[in-house]
C-alpha cells in the first residue's frame, strides 16, 4: 500500500478536508487511495469502489496530478478495480441486467427507457446546477425536454447546437475540480450530497453525456436520410446514485430503501415503453420524474 505517512494521524475526513482546502488534488487522490485499499483489506467491497473510483476519477483527469501520484500507485489502483469489477457486487449485477435486458428491446424503446431515468434527475440536477462549475446540471431539464421533442417533431440547428454544448460540457465537468472539490449542496433529513456522489456506476454525468451524444448522431442521421447507428442503454442504473448511499451509510446500496425504489422504477419503466408507446402518457410520466427528488 502507497499510503501517506503525514495522513496517519489524521482520520479520513480530516485528511479530505485538508487536501480540498489546500487544492491538493494530488494528496486528495492518494487520501481516496488509501481509504479504497484499507476498504479492500477488510473486504468491505463497496467502499473500496467508492474510494478507489474517486482517486482514478481525479488523477484521471490532469496529467499533473498523475505524475504527481506516480504510475506504481495508478496501475494499483487500475488493477484493483478491475478486480472490483469482476466480483458479485450489486453494481456488476444490476449492469448485466440491464444491458442483458436492453439487447431484446427496439432502439427507439431503450432510448425511452434512458431518458426516463435522465429525467428522475432533474430535480438533482437543478440544485446541483447552483453550484459553481456545475451549471450545466442545471440544464438537464431543458435536455430532456428537447430530446422528447425530437422523437416527434425536427428541432431546429439553434437548439441542436444548444443540445451538443451541453453534452461537451458534462464531459469535462468529470475533469473539472468543480467535480471533485467537495461542493455539496442539502437534503432534508439526510447528510449532504456531494457533486462527487455522481461518479459511481460508470460516472452518471458521463452517462448522460453518452446518451445526448447518441441522441445527436441519431437526429444528424436522419437528417441525412442515412440509417442510424443503435444505441445501449447508458443510463439505467446510474439513477440509483449508489456512491452517496455508500458514503453516507456504510451500507450494501442494494439494502438502501431509496435505491430498492428506484430499481423498482427502472423496470417499472421497461414495461412500461415496451407495451406500445402512447406518446401523451409518456409525456405525462416524464412529467412527473421531472418533479421528483430522487433522494427523497
Amino acid at each position: 500500500m502507497f499510503g501517506l505517512s503525514k495522513s496517519k494521524s489524521k482520520n479520513p475526513e480530516e485528511q479530505l478536508k485538508i487536501c480540498q482546502q489546500k487544492h491538493d488534488w494530488a494528496g486528495l487522490a492518494r487520501a481516496y487511495y488509501d481509504m479504497g485499499v484499507a476498504a479492500m483489506d477488510e473486504k468491505d467491497l463497496y467502499q473500496a469502489v467508492l474510494w478507489l473510483h474517486r482517486a482514478d476519477a481525479i488523477f484521471s483527469a490532469d496529467d499533473r496530478v498523475y505524475k504527481k501520484v506516480g504510475e506504481k500507485l495508478v496501475d494499483d489502483c487500475s488493477d484493483r478495480i478491475g478486480t472490483l469489477e469482476d466480483g458479485t457486487l450489486v453494481y456488476n449485477d444490476i449492469y448485466e441486467e440491464i444491458t442483458g435486458k436492453a439487447e431484446e428491446m427496439e432502439d427507439i424503446q431503450i432510448r425511452l427507457w434512458d431518458l426516463l431515468a435522465i429525467a428522475r434527475l432533474v430535480k438533482l440536477g437543478d440544485r446541483l446546477g447552483k453550484l459553481p462549475g456545475c451549471e450545466v446540471l442545471g440544464q438537464l431539464g431543458y435536455a430532456v425536454d428537447l430530446m422528447f421533442q425530437s422523437f416527434r417533431q425536427p428541432i431546429t440547428q439553434e437548439e441542436y447546437g444548444r443540445l451538443m454544448d451541453i453534452c461537451n460540457a458534462l464531459y469535462e465537468l468529470g475533469d473539472s475540480e468543480a467535480f471533485y472539490a467537495g461542493g455539496e449542496i442539502d437534503v432534508p433529513g439526510k447528510a449532504p450530497f456531494q457533486v462527487f456522489d455522481l461518479n459511481g456506476m460508470f460516472g452518471v454525468h458521463i452517462q448522460i453525456n453518452g446518451y445526448i451524444d447518441s441522441h445527436l448522431r441519431l437526429l444528424a442521421a436522419l437528417s441525412n436520410g442515412e440509417e442510424p447507428d443503435g444505441t445501449e442503454s447508458f443510463m439505467n442504473g446510474c439513477s440509483m446514485l449508489p456512491d452517496y448511499y455508500v458514503r453516507t451509510t456504510g451500507r450494501d446500496p442494494g439494502d438502501i430503501p431509496q435505491v430498492q425504489a428506484e430499481l423498482s422504477r427502472i423496470w417499472d419503466d421497461c414495461r412500461f415503453v415496451c407495451s406500445g408507446l402512447d406518446w401523451d402518457t409518456y409525456r405525462q410520466r416524464l412529467e412527473e420524474y421531472k418533479q421528483m427528488d430522487i433522494l427523497g
